[in-house]
């Protein structure tokens, strides 16, 4: 058996290694063995997504944690975070989140949450596939065979979420009247999403709000939010905010129906702490895929900025060893510390819409403090994942670009922490020369690992 976790959890093909029916029955024993002993009885939340696969995944979990003497208690379709949140503030040991976020539907995933509702560390990520490696899930902590846990569901799941996220806001009479587009992308937010900001006043209306099963992402959320650009602007909305399939990422649409996406938001956002003295440490924290507008944007606000690699895991970790409130990716994730533990695309909406009202400026105003660098992004699947480093003709691709755009540019090629894919992007002054400088690249990775 190959190692199971990635950047964030578990993902693959549903029914296909690792997410098959075995594995993740054995998952669930090895997460309720690692969150048990002799004295105590592991109690494991567990909540998913709108995906097909979602419910064999769900009851092959609860089985192996049941079978190990644990308690599985299901919250049934709620966003990652919620799932974060529930684990964190109830008598929970762990929490499970099935989604493969803005993957498409044939796609699965296992998130897992400690009980503090922060995404596992990778101490006990190695726990459990030493567990899985050496076969050994079953009795680990000595119980009797007859010693079987039960499944449960937390019906009231949605309402203590709802209204752990409306806690954070101590006013909320400026929702009144703001029209607001939601694209749920078919996806864990359908329900939670709406009801929000419904319940806070705002005139509400929801796209990509009828899941079947198949539809999670498909031409709409955070990844697609083309058809919300045209919502907005057909139906003269205050903002659009769309959600990826798993609702711990945000993109947002202006009035004017441009897209803001999460380095934009985190340059807003952050802004308006520093004024108001709660950018704690005057840091924020993001990705080395961040945009260069965003490093420029924070420079002439006088904020410092930190970069990690790829992965919310990463920004996170980085934040508690900096002392940071804020920080997140360009794709979304944002995590105000000072509120969650993990992204929350819900709760980055409120601060977003928080931030309009305290600056008493449209999103479109907003967010002129960060000028947007061209960017391109082409992903490449690849048969092999050698470092980059090693491979010639794509560092004489790469040593090529970066030459011709020097300090006006940049280049980065890195490998898809989830997927077989080699991810190039390229940031330059003009759009159309940084495409063709991208797709030199993708032609040099596609010849040497495609």
């Amino acid at each position: 058996m190959t190692r199971l976790f990635g950047t964030d959890g578990i993902r693959g093909a549903a029914n296909e290694y690792p997410l098959t029916a075995d594995v993740i029955v054995n998952v669930g024993r090895a997460v309720a063995s690692i969150f048990s002993d002799a004295n105590y009885r592991a109690k494991i939340i567990i909540g998913k997504d709108t995906r097909e696969s979602g419910g064999m995944i769900e009851d092959a979990l609860a089985s192996g944690i049941c079978s190990t003497g644990g308690d599985a208690c299901l919250v049934g379709v709620l966003p990652t975070p919620a799932v974060a949140y529930l684990t964190s503030s109830t008598d929970a040991s762990a929490g499970i989140a099935i989604s493969a976020s803005h993957n498409p539907f044939y796609d699965n995933g296992i998130k897992i949450f400690d009980v503090d509702g922060y995404k596992l560390a990778d101490p006990k990520e190695d726990e459990i596939e030493h567990l899985l490696l050496n076969e050994n899930t079953g009795n680990v902590n000595g119980k009797s065979v007859r010693d079987i846990g039960s499944v449960e569901s937390l019906k009231d799941a949605s309402e203590r979420y709802l209204t752990f996220l409306k806690g954070t806001l101590r006013d909320t009479t400026f929702f009144n009247g703001l029209k607001i587009i939601l694209d749920c992308s078919n996806g864990a937010t359908y329900r939670v999403a709406p009801k929000l900001f419904n319940d806070l006043g705002a005139q509400v209306e929801a796209i990509s709000a009828n899941p079947d099963g198949k539809n999670i992402n498909a031409d709409c959320g955070s990844e697609h939010p083309e058809v919300l650009i045209d919502s907005v602007i057909a139906k003269k909305a205050d903002i659009g905010l769309a959600f990826d399939g798993d609702g711990d990422r945000l993109v947002a649409v202006d009035e004017k129906g441009q897209v803001i996406t999460g380095d934009g938001i985190l340059a807003v956002c952050a802004r308006t702490l520093k004024r108001k003295g709660l950018l704690r440490n005057n840091l924020v924290v993001s990705t080395v895929m961040s945009n260069l507008g965003l490093r420029l944007a924070l420079k002439d606000l006088g904020i410092r900025h930190l970069m990690t690699q790829v992965g919310d895991r990463y920004v996170l970790q980085q934040m508690n060893a900096s002392g940071a409130v804020i920080g997140g990716e360009d794709s979304g994730h944002m995590i105000f510390l000072d509120q969650h533990t993990t992204g929350d695309g819900m709760l980055s909406a409120i601060r977003l819409i928080q931030t309009m009202h305290d600056e008493n400026m449209t999103l479109s105003e907003l967010s002129q403090v960060m000028t947007v660098f061209p960017q391109v992004l082409l992903n490449i699947e690849v048969q092999n994942k050698p470092a980059i480093e090693s491979v010639a003709s794509l560092m004489d691709a790469i040593r090529s670009v970066e030459k011709i755009l020097g300090e006006k540019g940049r280049v980065l090629v890195r490998y898809s922490g989830t997927q077989p894919l080699c991810r190039v992007m390229v940031e330059g002054p003009d759009k159309d020369e940084t495409q063709q400088y991208c797709q030199q690249i993708a032609d040099v990775v596609k010849a040497a690992l495609g």
